[in-house]
């Protein structure tokens, strides 16, 4: 079943997405409800509303599926981790920390944007980047969860937008990629839920998915989520280690390999070939058996630079 959240008219719905459009659950009713109630009782709902008459999908603002309580972003995918490296920091190979265990970081739930919404360059970023990731949605609440343990309630696709020359700045302070990952998350173009997609899952439990991205109609790059370095039931447990996990968190992936994003190629290639995202840039990216997202670059904030550290002077 694909849950959405959409906007017609004015108003803002959750509903199930058929072949005919989508079908609007009660007023008041959200994703995160849903989500919160269980598998069976979400999808129990879901054909509850499958008799309302569909609103076309071409009439609606596909928001993101959710609002998710946190965003956590994993990096789960040793080739992107070996091209970023060199980009990014200009070291090569990967680092033996990477397989020890899962690395991730907190991005912005506020900067969620819809699967058609335009994507405003970041204030003072000439290196902009798209990240091709998938994201898991938890199913419920747990703290110190093994493997067996974690619940997944469904996928989307998300796009992990990155100024990269803003992250090569904050990564040499060593607190991870923030004002860089900052701006805009996409997520879409619905929540398609888990049982969907078992069928595709290979004898490591992992999902079998084709990912692919194009910059104006021009592939840029594509993967199998198989080639992910641990199952998300991992990633999440992981995450629940000594905390929780609450139904309806994301956790993204990690940007896919073989040129799912920009700073990948720019590492490998020594060049930066293909070039930055410019504004009027549309970048589509389609998982098999979840849809597509298709994000128009457009121009952002013209603010001031940002004002340096004053420098210690000053005697104890």
């Amino acid at each position: 079943m694909r849950f959405a959240t959409y906007e017609h008219r004015g108003t803002v719905r959750a509903g199930v997405v058929s072949d005919g459009g989508i079908h609007p659950f009660p007023r008041g009713v959200t994703v995160l409800d849903l989500v919160r109630s269980g598998s069976r009782a979400a999808q129990d709902a879901g054909r509850t509303v499958l008799g309302e008459t569909p609103v076309p999908l071409d009439q609606v603002r596909l928001l993101p599926p959710l609002d998710p309580p946190t965003v956590r972003d994993f990096v789960a995918f040793e080739e992107h981790v070996e091209g970023v490296v060199a980009s990014v920091s200009g070291g090569s190979g990967v680092p033996p920390e990477w397989y020890e265990a899962p690395t991730f970081y907190f991005t912005n739930p506020y900067a969620l944007l819809g699967a058609h919404d335009d994507v405003p360059v970041p204030p003072g970023s000439r290196l902009f980047d798209f990240e091709l990731e998938v994201a898991a949605v938890v199913g419920r609440d747990g703290m110190s969860l093994s493997p067996e343990q974690v619940e997944i309630f469904g996928y989307t696709i998300l796009n992990d937008w990155s100024a990269r020359d803003l992250q090569r700045r904050e990564m040499k302070v060593q607190l991870g990629p923030a004002k860089g990952k900052d701006s805009a998350t996409t997520l879409g173009p619905w929540l398609v839920t888990a049982d969907e997609l078992e069928s595709c899952r290979d004898s490591d439990g992992l999902l079998g998915l084709n990912m692919r991205v194009s910059v104006n109609g021009t592939e840029i790059g594509h993967d199998r989520l198989s080639n992910m370095g641990w199952p998300f039931e991992e990633l999440v447990a992981y995450a629940s280690r000594g905390t929780w996990v609450r139904a309806g968190d994301v956790l993204g992936s990690g940007t896919c390999g073989n040129g799912g994003c920009l700073a990948e190629l720019w590492g490998r290639r020594g060049e930066q070939n293909p070039p930055p995202l410019r504004v009027g840039d549309v970048v589509e990216m389609t998982v098999e058996g979840i849809g597509a997202i298709r994000n128009t670059v457009v121009p952002g904030l013209d603010l001031p630079p940002v004002r340096p550290a004053r420098t210690r002077t000053r005697s104890r």
